[in-house]
C-alpha cells in the first residue's frame, strides 16, 4: 500500500510539474476555411450552415485560438498522434446506417497524424454545439489541416504571408 501511495505522489508531483502544452508552433498563423469534405457522416449541420463556414478565418499562436468572434487567450492544447485505425473506430459510429469516416475521405495518405485538440470554454456558434471551428484537427500536411463541426468535415489552409517588395 505505502508502494502504491508514493507512486501516485510521484505521478501527482510530475504532471504539476508539467506545463500545459500552447499550441504547437507548426499550427501557428492564419487559416482560410476553403471548402467541406464530402463524406459519409452523419452530422447535425444542413448545407446552408456548412456553407457559412467556407472563406472564414481561423488563427492560431501561442498565446490565441480564434475563429470569427470566439478568442481564446492563453489556449491550451493536447497534441497526439492518431493512426487511420484509431481514427475510424473513435469517429465512426453504428452499423450500416451510421456515419462512416477514414483518412480516405479526408485525403489524408499517411498512416498516422498528429492531431491537437485546444481546451477552451464552452461556445455558442451554431446552438447545435459548443465546438469551435479549428478546436479539434487534424494536421493533413504542412499548410493544410481538416477539422470538424458537428460531424461535417472541412479543409482549412494556411493564408499565405505576402512578401514585402525589395526597394531597388
Amino acid at each position: 500500500m505505502k508502494k502504491l501511495l508514493y507512486l501516485i505522489l510521484v505521478f501527482t508531483a510530475l504532471v504539476a510539474a508539467c506545463p500545459a502544452q500552447t499550441i504547437p508552433q507548426e499550427l501557428w498563423g492564419k487559416l482560410t476555411v476553403t471548402r467541406e469534405i464530402p463524406t459519409t457522416t452523419i452530422g447535425c449541420w444542413g448545407k446552408a450552415e456548412a456553407k457559412k463556414l467556407i472563406g472564414t478565418q481561423i488563427e492560431y499562436s501561442g498565446d490565441l485560438f480564434r475563429w470569427n468572434n470566439a478568442v481564446t487567450r492563453n489556449p491550451k492544447a493536447e497534441v497526439t498522434t492518431v493512426s487511420a485505425e484509431q481514427f475510424q473506430q473513435e469517429n465512426s459510429g453504428g452499423g450500416a446506417h451510421g456515419s462512416q469516416i477514414n483518412f480516405q475521405q479526408l485525403g489524408i495518405k499517411a498512416d498516422s497524424v498528429k492531431q491537437i485538440t485546444i481546451q477552451h470554454a464552452d461556445a455558442e456558434i451554431t446552438g447545435g454545439t459548443t465546438e469551435i471551428p479549428g478546436d479539434r484537427v487534424l494536421l493533413k500536411d504542412s499548410r493544410t489541416i481538416v477539422f470538424s463541426v458537428c460531424n461535417s468535415y472541412f479543409e482549412a489552409k494556411k493564408t499565405p504571408t505576402k512578401k514585402k517588395k525589395a526597394h531597388s
